[in-house]
């Protein structure tokens, strides 16, 4: 009896990404990330803009939190210039992954040859090859395009939708999709990280079809311009909406009280606690996992990426091979 290593796809950008990774590659795991190319902001941004490549952000944070190599390389990738020139705001690490992509022609190519040189414990494959926009059509019929505009519109989000609609996702991303045991999708933010990847249509369709379990790590806080006042339950049915699937199946959400004095520097940012609403999550047909998963660094929450890498590992079903 040959025990086989489970496999896991989790699909995001941004932080919550990186940090839930950075506790899954602790474990006997093959985790594949679908990483968001929908961001242009900040340094991504530019170099999107100047060099004509999808933003290398959101992926070189991945391949650092699952890299395996000594923590001053990995200081080193994620080292960010603070000068008056042009290099002022750029990470070296971005600016690697732009000068691979130059190299090779190709920038999944160049994310491969990454994850070689920083031994990289796992896939990391962007939601398409090329760059994305992504635009919000707000409550009041107006549409605001770019990833890093949509939070600041001050109006509702009605929907995101992607530019241009028909953008191929990567054989190798439907590929593992396919081969899954758990995906799981977030935490990250509910709009610009989660459903850029999803609104890859092929992605979305892979993934509602999909026989794995599907597990969504419900953001701790609302954020301010994107999930305003917005529960648990409100995050799945925009996910149900923009895929019209309830393709879900299990939830992990936090529970309990949180000091007061970093929610009161959370109410200034126009953030809150998301709501545990649990009588509208078992309407939804969801098994709940609600349990403390959060941390306090420096009074900013976090998803405590320990606790939560071992809630996922406990939710696969162990596999065996004749």
């Amino acid at each position: 009896m040959i025990s086989q290593r489970s496999k896991i796809v989790i699909i995001g950008g941004g932080t919550g990404l990186s940090v839930l990774v950075r506790g899954l590659k602790k474990h006997p795991v093959d985790i594949t990330a679908i990483v968001t190319v929908a961001d242009d902001g900040g340094s991504s941004g530019r170099l999107r803009d100047e060099l004509k490549i999808p933003p290398p952000g959101d992926v070189r944070n991945v391949l650092a939190a699952l890299s395996d190599v000594e923590p001053m390389l990995e200081e080193l990738f994620q080292h960010r210039f603070a000068t008056s020139g042009d290099l002022s705001g750029h990470s070296l690490g971005n600016l690697m992954l732009s000068a691979m992509t130059a190299i090779t022609g190709d920038f999944y190519r160049a994310i491969i040859e990454m994850r070689r040189v920083l031994n990289v414990r796992g896939k990391v494959i962007p939601a398409a090859n090329q760059s994305v926009v992504l635009k919000a059509e707000l409550e009041d019929g107006t549409i605001v395009s770019g990833e890093s505009k949509i939070p600041y519109s001050g109006k509702k989000i009605k929907r995101v939708f992607l530019a241009p609609g028909n953008v191929e996702p990567l054989k190798e991303a439907l590929d593992e999709i396919n081969r899954a045991d758990l995906i799981v999708i977030g935490p990250g933010s509910l709009y610009t990280s989660i459903l850029p990847n999803l609104l890859v249509t092929k992605i979305g369709k892979a993934v509602v079809n999909s026989k794995a379990r599907k597990v969504y790590v419900c953001n701790v806080m609302t954020q301010a311009g994107e999930t305003l006042h917005y529960t648990a339950s409100d995050h799945v049915k925009a996910l149900y909406q923009h895929l019209d699937s309830s393709f879900i199946d299990t939830i992990i959400v936090n529970e309990g009280t949180m000091p007061k004095n970093i929610l009161e520097l959370y109410k200034e940012e126009h953030a809150q606690q998301v709501i545990l609403d649990i009588n509208e999550l078992k309407s939804l047909n969801l098994e709940i996992v609600h349990k403390s998963i959060v941390k306090y660094d420096d009074n900013v929450i976090r998803h405590d990426t320990v606790k939560l890498a071992e809630i996922l590992c406990d939710l696969i079903p162990t596999k065996i091979k004749e």
